[in-house]
């Protein structure tokens, strides 16, 4: 009995509980309510995380770097200068040079150099051109200094163009035949010889003659022609020169050089050289002899006559 009293009693509470419950007046909300401020809607809202009363603060600038990037600990090095290069040392220029043979003049022995189209009689002592000098001349060639920077330069004499020293050569020329015997030689003569008309386009020879009294050993030689009207296609050396040696140059501005030498022996009326042109176009073309150094005995000038000059006419 005791038990469904105390029941009962609970039952009447929770009845009485909520009939009070909805007699009570309800109270609208704070956000809801008229003419409330935004302040007091702001603070009637309930708080927002953990964390969202406490003061806001600054944020943290941008990043500056990569977070977890590389680092080394090793102290920085210094640049290494590189060490400054050395200006290349003043050379040479090319030799312009080349030796062409030997001769004894008024008693005085000289080589013969060649140097583009110009052949010169030089000795030792003598300054050329483009400072050189002519320091010494021996068997085996002819030494030049480069006088600006003190270089020697070797021409070597090759061949039967070996030189004699300058003593020996002055002393070989004065056993040669006494002056009254060489005065009654003649000069040594040279002529050309070739056709007086040629056709454009037709190859033709020209034949440099010679007849000497003296033994001829050597002789250097420059020819001229018309560059405009004649081109070179061969030159070769004539029968006087067939076994010795002979070396030739072509300048194509109108010019050949010629080195010819041999074992010596008088000329009558012999082929020296031998020179192949093809006619260009008409007119009237020239050859001739520019210089010419014929080489006797120990290198003795043998005196010679110019010969005249070779034309002839070009037709179509």
């Amino acid at each position: 009995m005791r038990k469904k009293r105390i029941l009962g009693w609970l039952t009447v509470a929770s009845v009485g509980l909520v009939v009070v419950t909805l007699l009570l007046p309800t109270q609208p909300p704070l956000d809801s309510a008229p003419g409330a401020k935004p302040e007091a809607r702001e603070a009637g809202r309930p708080a927002e995380g953990r964390f969202a009363a406490l003061p806001e603060r600054e944020t943290i600038g941008k990043p500056r770097g990569e977070l977890f990037g590389f680092r080394s600990w090793m102290p920085p090095q210094r640049a290494v200068r590189a060490a400054p290069v050395a200006a290349p040392a003043p050379t040479a220029p090319p030799m312009p040079y080349r030796l062409a043979g030997q001769v004894v003049h008024d008693g005085a022995a000289r080589v013969v150099l060649v140097r583009d189209d110009r052949v010169m009689t030089v000795r030792e002592g003598e300054t050329l051109d483009d400072n050189y000098r002519v320091e010494s001349i021996k068997p085996d060639g002819v030494t030049l200094v480069y006088v600006p920077l003190g270089v020697r330069e070797q021409l070597p004499a090759v061949g039967s163009l070996k030189l004699e020293p300058a003593a020996q050569a002055v002393a070989l020329a004065s056993t040669t035949p006494e002056p009254s015997a060489v005065a009654e030689s003649r000069p040594a003569q040279l002529r050309w010889e070739g056709p007086e008309r040629v056709q454009a386009g037709t190859n033709f020879n020209v034949a440099l003659k010679l007849t000497s009294d003296q033994p001829v050993r050597a002789s250097p030689l420059q020819l001229s022609f018309d560059a405009k009207l004649l081109e070179p296609v061969a030159v070769r050396p004539g029968g006087f020169f067939a076994d010795g040696s002979f070396t030739y140059r072509v300048n194509p501005g109108g010019s050949i050089f010629v080195g010819a030498s041999g074992t010596g022996g008088v000329a009558a009326d012999v082929d020296f050289l031998i020179v192949t042109f093809r006619p260009i176009r008409s007119g009237a073309a020239e050859l001739k002899l520019s210089s010419v150094v014929l080489q006797g005995a120990a290198g003795r000038a043998i005196t010679h006559e110019p010969p005249a000059t070779f034309r002839t006419a070009i037709i179509q």
